[in-house]
């Protein structure tokens, strides 16, 4: 599957036309998919406007995003600040051009900028099938938790999508952390980040795609770019059988991980 990425502004112009432009672009190149950054319909640090501006998992934008990948013919994984009853999330949806695949909240919060405004997801592992390969979803901080990029790997993802928002001078997750979870859990993962700066945050770019031997397969800088990469369930299928990471496990060994020490 050919997969592309769309590195691009938060909330300067008019973001659902550089979607759209994107989603045009990415079809041009044969791909499949298109990846976005974290709360890309509105930018991320926005404060309490996240909240005037959060809708629906099937509000407007939601539709007009799913109009454009009918249009298209590419499904669009983006983020966007999402409204459920009283409650606000910072979430991804996957739409595929015959509909909604997959929604997920983002689980782990970072810092003020999240805490203050939402509410965390619930739900670790959150999966879609496009294209023959399982889809797992994640946003920005979530994958510095290899504990839950690993739970993605057990549960079958093969190809985890990580809308982000990452600022300077934390470069090191896209550069170092993301092909280490990749490689680790034996997964492709596509990481598609920001570019630009909103009040005090300046987006350092870097979106990657990353293969399952860690070997970065795309990489932006810190411009605007539309990155094109293959993502091949054969190299996946080799890469699992000569690194036996996930069937070397000794889970009994690993249980105050995630229970906590008891000594």
């Amino acid at each position: 599957m050919i997969t592309a990425v769309f590195q691009g502004p938060a909330a300067a112009g008019d973001v659902l036309g550089a979607l759209a432009t994107a989603a045009a672009g990415a079809a041009a190149a044969g791909a499949e998919l298109l990846v976005c950054p974290e709360m890309v319909t509105t930018g991320y640090h926005i404060g309490a406007r996240a909240h005037e501006l959060a809708e629906p998992a099937d509000g407007p934008t939601a539709r007009r995003i799913a109009g454009i990948a009918a249009g298209t013919g590419v499904a669009i994984a983006y983020g966007y600040p999402e409204r459920d009853h009283d409650r606000v999330y910072n979430s991804v949806q996957l739409v595929a051009p015959h509909g909604r695949l997959a929604n997920y909240r983002k689980t782990h919060l970072f810092g003020d900028l999240d805490r203050e405004w939402f509410t965390p997801g619930a739900l670790a592992v959150v999966q879609a099938d496009l294209a023959g390969l399982r889809i797992g979803l994640l946003i920005c901080y979530d994958v510095e938790f290899p504990e839950l990029v690993r739970a993605h790997a057990l549960a079958g993802t093969e190809l985890l999508l990580v809308p982000t928002a990452l600022m300077r001078p934390y470069e090191v997750v896209a550069d170092v952390v993301v092909p280490a979870r990749a490689y680790e859990s034996q997964l492709f993962a596509v990481y598609a980040n920001r570019c630009d700066t909103e009040r005090e945050l300046t987006y350092c770019g870097r979106s990657c795609v990353v293969s399952p031997t860690g070997e970065v397969l795309a990489r932006a800088g810190a411009g605007e770019r539309l990155l094109i990469a293959e993502v091949d369930p054969a190299a996946l299928r080799a890469s699992r059988t000569e690194n036996t990471h996930l069937t070397d496990r000794r889970p009994e060994l690993y249980r105050t991980i995630t229970e906590g020490s008891k000594a």
